[in-house]
């Protein structure tokens, strides 16, 4: 029993001195996170009307931009953008903003989509009912559409902010020091598997914090909804 007690003195001990660059891997993880999303979330937004617009050029290419976004990898993006423009266009940028960059288009292209099938799930009696009033189609979209439209997407986006936290281990591969590759050195450099276990625990972390603030929005939505009916 003395023994077992005395290993795991060392465990922790040794948990403590990969802590540091732990923490700092994990710092750049949250803001490649945070730039992601205040980024991608609004951007989204316009390639989703323009999928839906009867301007035909506008429709094409927003079609064009989801179609090529969500049908290559996010890896093989990410190579493109961090190794092929510096190589044809002379384009250097550094290795996170790269990262930031790539997974912001990405992500818009995936929020396009989830804004497009919460517009079209709209009752077509709401734009009828706004014709009637006499509201203009951007009066109609931005006052009476897009509102219920949010609240329909609150499930989708929450999960795709989720799914966003672990893809972000993806920019290890492109020397943006964030949580995976900070964990994967200390692998490589002692041969001991702790740093992926403490990795492993700060991503389940963040995604149960993520969690909690889904619910908490889904469940003031649903208590905001249900205010209006009564």
């Amino acid at each position: 029993m003395d023994g077992f007690f005395a290993e795991l003195q060392e465990w922790i001990k040794y948990a403590g001195v990969l802590m540091p660059a732990l923490l700092a891997g994990t710092w750049i993880t949250v803001k490649l996170f945070f730039w992601t999303l205040i980024l991608s979330l609004p951007l989204g937004l316009p390639f989703a009307l323009g999928n839906n617009s009867k301007f035909w050029p506008a429709r094409v290419f927003c079609r064009a931009y989801v179609f090529v976004f969500r049908g290559t990898p996010l890896l093989l993006q990410l190579f493109f953008f961090y190794f092929f423009l510096p190589i044809a266009f002379d384009i250097t940028m550094d290795a996170f903003t790269t990262g930031v960059i790539t997974f912001v288009l990405n992500y818009a292209a995936y929020f396009a989509e989830i804004y497009r099938g919460g517009i079209n799930g709209i009752d077509k009696g709401q734009y009828e009912a706004a014709h009637a009033l006499g509201l203009n189609h951007r009066q109609t979209m931005f006052g009476i559409i897009l509102p219920q439209t949010f609240k329909i997407i609150l499930p989708p986006v929450s999960n795709e902010a989720i799914v966003l936290v672990k893809d972000t281990a993806l920019v290890s591969v492109i020397a943006v020091s964030e949580l995976m590759k900070a964990s994967r050195g200390a692998v490589n450099r002692d041969v001991d598997m702790t740093a992926y276990i403490i990795a492993a625990a700060i991503y389940l972390a963040l995604t149960f914090l993520l969690t909690i603030l889904s619910n908490y929005l889904e469940a003031r939505s649903l208590r905001y909804d249900a205010k209006e009916v009564g």
